[in-house]
This record gives structure tokens, sequence and C-alpha cells, in this order.
């Protein structure tokens, strides 16, 4: 009896036939079209990571402004 792993499953659910075949041993015959895909969901990670640390880093500007801001006018104040 051969064991079943999690990502099986997940696969299975995602496409049956398809883990099937891997089941089988057949590989697909639509390797350039995976592969661009892989690399295409990389790229996209690679911009939504960029994005996050770009957020991060306006809010920290931010902040930096607004404490320059509320020193400034409490100088100005006394």
């Amino acid at each position: 009896m051969r064991l079943i792993r999690a990502s099986e499953i997940g696969s299975y659910i995602f496409c049956a036939r398809a883990w099937w075949y891997r089941r089988q041993g057949l590989e697909p015959e639509n390797q350039a079209e995976l592969t661009a895909g892989t690399e295409l969901h990389r790229v996209h990670g690679r911009s939504v990571i960029a994005a996050g640390l770009t957020r991060t880093l306006a809010l920290i500007l931010l902040l930096i402004a607004l404490i320059l801001l509320v020193a400034y006018c409490t100088m100005k104040i006394v």
C-alpha cells in the first residue's frame, strides 16, 4: 500500500486527472507553458514583495515627517 502525501491531496483537489497522470508516471506534454507559468508567478511574487516593502518605507517616512512637524510646531510655540 502506497502512502498519499498532503501535497498529492492538494494536487488531486486542483486537478484529479493531472494527479492520476502523475501517479501513472506520465509527464505533462506542455512543459514550456508550465515553465513560463512558474516564471510568471515568480516575477509576480517579487512584485508583491517589492510593493509591500515600498508601502512600509512610505509609512515609516510619513511617521518621521509627522514627528518632525510636531517638533517644529512645538519649537515655534515655546
